[in-house]
Parts: structure tokens; sequence; C-alpha cells
């Protein structure tokens, strides 16, 4: 782009302007902005501009490499010499510091990575930036034990990404403050982002039984393991501009076809710290589970073949305690299970 354009919408937010190292004048174009809360996350995701009464804040900038790399991956191209406008598809309130994290994600993409290859992982890249998002804006939740931590106890001196494909490899060089209060040296580090995910058992407290779902899973494979399919929650990755709540019930319809009538929240954690950078949150979803709602399940477009099962609640809990469950967040849902089944049927006025 050449010559100067208008911002508008998340385009013209701050926390934008900052990642894409723009100033500007602002100026104010009569009519309003519509349709646009996927506007910095989705390619199609920017407003329209409607005519009427009201105003719209702009910011006139002269367009820098980083607008113009940004514009090719979302496919951005002035509307009268408007940057910023689609045909506002989506209705709602636009989340500026969510874009403002995909598009930081996309300018510190390898410089010779073609602008499409970028385009095709803005889904991941979104439920990435979300996850950075949720995770700065968490409160303190470190046991007594642990000194709570300042944010230069932690230095990143370089960071950038190996392997950019559904998940990505994040590698990066830091020191940080040790135990005794000095400095560690520079310390190479890497590990597999990929995002937070919600994992959902749902339960029938009337019928007393629980719904769990059966896939194939590539990581045995790589470990030879002769049993790659697994008996799991329903789970899947929160997507970008969705509450963590939102996706439960998303994936209880897409894995299961089953609608959650209460959500109660168990044990969020980072499954393996050392080397993923996942998220998991965790909750018990009340749930109509009659004979013969199992089913096969999943949505084609990808490629999901996920079988139900329904099974008593202490019956999973005695598979759990005799290593017959493998998955993890399923072991750990049922035993939680265990201990709160009462307090969660009181609070459905079940006692």
């Amino acid at each position: 782009m050449s010559g100067t354009v208008l911002l508008v919408g998340v385009l013209a937010h701050p926390d934008m302007l900052q990642v894409l190292g723009l100033d500007g004048r602002s100026e104010v174009l009569p009519g309003r902005l519509a349709g646009g809360a996927r506007a910095g996350i989705d390619k199609d995701g920017w407003p329209r501009l409607e005519g009427g009464g009201g105003t719209v804040r702009a910011v006139r900038v002269t367009p820098n490499p980083a607008l113009d790399r940004y514009s090719a991956v979302m496919d951005l191209k002035p509307r009268n010499g408007i940057l910023g406008l689609g045909d506002g598809k989506t209705e709602g309130e636009a989340q500026p510091a969510l874009a403002a994290g995909i598009a930081r994600h996309i300018l510190t993409a390898p410089p010779d990575r073609p602008a499409g290859d970028i385009a095709k992982r803005l889904t991941m890249i979104g439920v990435i930036a979300a996850s950075e998002l949720r995770g700065s804006e968490s409160p303190y939740s470190g046991s007594p034990l642990v000194d709570r931590r300042a944010p230069e106890d932690v230095q990143i001196l370089e960071q950038h990404e190996a392997y950019g494909g559904f998940f990505s490899v994040q590698v990066c060089k830091l020191r940080h403050r040790t135990h005794a209060g000095g400095m560690t040296p520079d310390l190479p580090r890497e590990a597999l982002v990929s995002g937070d995910a919600v994992v959902v058992l749902p339960w029938d407290p009337v019928r007393d039984r629980v719904l769990l779902i059966e896939q194939f899973r590539m990581a045995p494979v790589f470990r030879r393991d002769p049993q790659p399919w697994l008996l799991e929650a329903v789970a899947g990755r929160v997507d970008a501009g969705e509450t963590v709540e939102q996706a439960a019930l998303r994936e209880a319809r897409e894995e299961a076809n089953l609608p959650l009538t209460r959500l109660f929240p168990a044990i969020h954690h980072y499954p393996s710290p050392g080397v993923l950078g996942e998220y998991l949150y965790l909750y018990v979803g009340i749930a109509d589970l009659p004979d013969g709602i199992e089913g096969v399940h999943g949505l084609e477009t990808e490629a999901e073949d996920i079988r139900g099962h329904v099974i008593g609640r202490s019956d999973l809990a005695r598979m759990a305690m005799s290593g017959q469950v493998a998955n993890g967040p399923l072991a750990m849902l049922s035993l939680w299970l265990e201990l709160r089944k009462d307090t969660i049927r009181a609070a459905l006025g079940q006692v």
C-alpha cells in the first residue's frame, strides 16, 4: 500500500497500532460499524460501515511493512481508502486484545514464510493467542509454598518458531531467577505450544452413569503402544473468541451429540509443563444419559470417528484405580467426581 490509509475498528485500537508499529492522526467518519465480532480473528470477520447516525473513530496512517504483511495474511484491502472493513457477517463486540495477540503471532512468523501459509494456520494461531491472553489475565493461583514471582524473574533473550503446523514448536534462550536469588546462565529451552483445551465428563446424577468417548490417538502410536484407541472424556481446543464454558458445551455436541445443562469446574491444570504449552480446563457436565444414547459422532470435516460408551460412575472409578484408564484427564475427573458427587447433587437439589 502507498500513500495514507484510514484504519477503523480493531485496526485503530491502541493495542493493534502498537503491535503494527503505527502512529497516526485521529479522524472521525460518519456512520457506525456493525457485524465485526470476529474482526482480526477470522479473515472474513471484518465489520461493515453503515450510514445513518453516529460516528466512527479512525486513524490515518502511512502503511509500513508490518501493516503490509498483516494485510497480506488477512487478505485485507482498502475500501474507499479505509482499511479494516468487510462484509460484517458476525454481530457482537470485537475483541481488540485478542486481535492484537493474533497480529503479534503473524508478524513474528519467519519472514520467508508465505502469507498464504500463515493464513492457513489462523485458526490455531487464534487458539494460541487466546490462551496467552487467558494466561496473562489469570489471577495468581500458586500454592502458598511457592514464592510469588515478578515479571523480571524470567528474561526471554531470544525466541522463534521452529515449526508451525497445527501445533507450534517454540524455541528460546532465557534465564530465570534461582532459588538462591541469583540468575541462571543462558538456557536453551523449547516447548510444543498447543493452546488451551477443555475436558468435560458428562454425568447423569439420576441414573448415576457417565458417558465416555473412544477414539484413535497418534501419540500412543509413536510410543509403539499396541492400543492407540483410548477411552477419554469429551475434549477439544478452546477456539479464539469463545469462552471456556462455550467450548465445553460445543465439544459435547460435536463429539457426543449431547446437550449439557450445567457445568461444574474441577481441577484446571498444566498436564505436562516441562514440554507442553497447554492448559486444561476440566469440568463435570450434567446430562441426560438414557439407554442407547452412545452412538458414533464427530465432525466429518476433521475426520473424527468417536464412539460413545455409557457406564456407571462407580465402574469408571474402579477402572481408574485399577489402571484401565490411560487418559490422565479422564482418570482425574473420575476421582474428582467420586469426592464431589454429593456436593454436586446438593447444588442440583437432589439430596
